[in-house]
């Protein structure tokens, strides 16, 4: 799994950081979200799956390296 956020989209909820605090941050100065982990272990693909899917502007993209089609369009 490839972990992105698109900057632009992101509102700064935070629901990504509190879900999945390993693979997420948020700029102190605007609270935009960080991939911490541009590829997470498998152990957390469950909680960024879930970080993704609670993103309210739906900024996180999740895509398998090896293919170039969407995992998860959230």
């Amino acid at each position: 799994m490839r972990v992105t956020v698109d900057t632009h989209r992101c509102v700064g909820s935070g629901q990504c950081a509190l879900n999945a605090p390993d693979v997420f941050d948020q700029r102190d100065e605007d609270g935009v979200a960080v991939v911490l982990l541009a590829e997470p272990p498998a152990d957390t693909h469950t909680v960024v799956r879930t970080a993704a899917a609670l993103c309210p502007a739906s900024a996180i993209r999740l895509t398998d390296p090896l293919s170039p089609v969407e995992e998860q369009g959230i």
